[in-house]
């Protein structure tokens, strides 16, 4: 089992940069494959942005490449999500997730576990 908890969330203005983090917990972030998904307001939870497990392979949505970078720390446990030139249709609750499906995973049912969400709002 593991347990994850987002952080870094917030409200800014288009342009800015955001750096979320993710907290794993309950069993070692190594063996699974981490990803960050979002969902706007009145649309489908959508994919962002996976990583491998030792962090040599990663995917993104086309919508943010060159502008989002995810990255992992397995000795702390953690996942990142750094934004860059946000926009406001970035504007959306992400959710880091856990996938023991490996080298990588980008579909939502991949995914065993998931955190809570942390809300990220950018304004024009």
């Amino acid at each position: 089992q593991v347990q994850l908890v987002e952080s870094g969330g917030g409200l800014v203005q288009a342009g800015d940069s955001l750096r979320l983090s993710c907290a794993a917990s309950g069993r070692i972030l190594i063996v699974y494959v981490m990803g960050w998904f979002r969902q706007a307001p009145g649309k489908e939870r959508e994919f962002v942005a996976a990583i491998s497990s030792n962090g040599d392979l990663t995917n993104y949505t086309d919508s943010v490449k060159g502008r989002f970078t995810i990255s992992r720390d397995n000795v702390k446990n953690k996942v990142y999500l750094q934004m860059n030139s946000l926009k406001p249709e970035d504007t959306a609750d992400y959710y880091c997730a856990a996938a023991n499906y490996h080298p990588i995973a980008i579909r939502e049912q991949d995914y065993d576990y998931w955190g809570q969400g942390t809300q990220v709002t950018v304004t024009p």
